[in-house]
């Protein structure tokens, strides 16, 4: 085998040319992690030289990001982001090889969880307390007894919400949703069956193409007069009066804060941290409702999933209930029971029974 020298590139030249060539050609939610893993690298383990990120570096950094409170999702995510950032860098020749990084196990499939119908009416019901408790600070608690937010707010809030709730859409794609300019995401209605249209740079995938939509939300959007099908879809109007589009990030934190009024509890670490639902598990709700009804390969379109293994998830467990029941109903079917039987439970055959029903 070929002697390669040690490679002599910086930490700081790989950072600059990665910032410089490959950042501007992501999407902003991953560029923005490709950021923040790199600002972590620095602060945890500071290395002069790329070639100082060894195996072992990376491992101690995972055990530091974890001592923490890193979530093990978010380790994952970071994990991730650092080893295509180096195999960018491996191609460029700034590395004879890339490091071994262990990927952490994930505990659990799902950061939050499918929430039901009837948490999703409270949700709607503390939208005007959620807009009143977002990103507050003391001083604005304070407020919060003479603070209140107009009928038009809430109704524009509760559109959204439902809109999410119907059709799927991450918060971001819903927010720049619009009925007739096709720069981003459209409504089509022009074919035999209504579709959002889909530019490249516009959704996770960057892919573009056509998106079939549920009939229930192609139903919320026929309620809207014809007239007023224009400019954007959705329009959740800010509590204060604020210049430009209301931002992703703002809005995202405005339906964590209606999940928390309204007490829906999605999730819980082991430190007792609860997670209250957010945008994405009304996502999460629409796929548990649509696996009950289609295939996988349908879902995997609706949900426009990369991977199947994704689209799986939904799919795991989904209804335990309905499994026992079949489970205990077919115990009642196979073995002869005259005894009055109950919702509750159904007596399970005794060793006797099955003895005399195979006699």
């Amino acid at each position: 085998m070929k002697y390669k020298p040690p490679s002599r590139v910086t930490w700081d030249d790989f950072c600059e040319r990665f910032e410089t060539e490959v950042l501007p050609s992501q999407a902003e939610k991953t560029a923005n992690l490709t950021i923040t893993v790199f600002n972590a690298v620095r602060r945890i383990i500071d290395p002069k030289m790329l070639v100082a990120l060894n195996a072992e570096q990376i491992s101690l950094m995972q055990s530091k990001l974890r001592k923490a409170g890193c979530a093990e999702a978010s380790i994952q995510a970071y994990m991730r982001q650092l080893k295509a950032a180096l195999r960018w860098g491996h191609r460029q020749g700034m590395l004879n090889s890339v490091p071994n990084i262990e990927m952490p196990k994930k505990v659990n499939t799902m950061k939050g969880r499918p929430i039901a119908a009837e948490e999703f009416e409270r949700m709607l019901s503390n939208v005007a307390d959620g807009l009143l408790n977002v990103k507050r600070s003391r001083r604005d608690q304070k407020r919060k007894q003479r603070a209140t937010v107009d009928d038009a707010v809430v109704e524009s809030w509760q559109h959204l919400l439902r809109g999410l709730w119907w059709s799927g859409l991450r918060l971001g794609e819903a927010l720049i949703l619009h009925w007739t300019d096709d720069r981003n995401l459209v409504i089509d209605l022009s074919g035999r069956r209504p579709m959002i249209r889909i530019r490249a740079h516009a959704q996770k995938s960057r892919k573009e193409e056509r998106l079939p939509i549920a009939p229930e939300f192609a139903e919320f959007l026929f309620q809207t007069p014809e007239d007023e099908r224009t400019g954007f879809v959705f329009n959740p109007i800010p509590r204060k009066k604020q210049s430009g589009r209301l931002k992703v990030e703002w809005a995202s934190a405005a339906i964590s804060a209606m999940g928390e009024q309204a007490i829906v509890k999605v999730a819980e670490n082991d430190k007792g941290k609860v997670k209250f639902a957010s945008a994405h598990d009304l996502r999460r709700a629409f796929g548990f409702r649509w696996s009950n009804r289609v295939m996988p390969p349908i879902l995997q379109q609706m949900m426009r999933h990369a991977s199947i293994q994704t689209t799986m998830e939904f799919y795991v467990g989904r209804d335990a209930d309905a499994a026992a029941d079949a489970i205990w109903d077919s115990v009642v079917d196979t073995f002869v029971d005259t005894t009055p039987q109950t919702k509750k439970a159904t007596p399970l055959p005794t060793s006797h029974s099955v003895a005399t029903e195979r006699v």
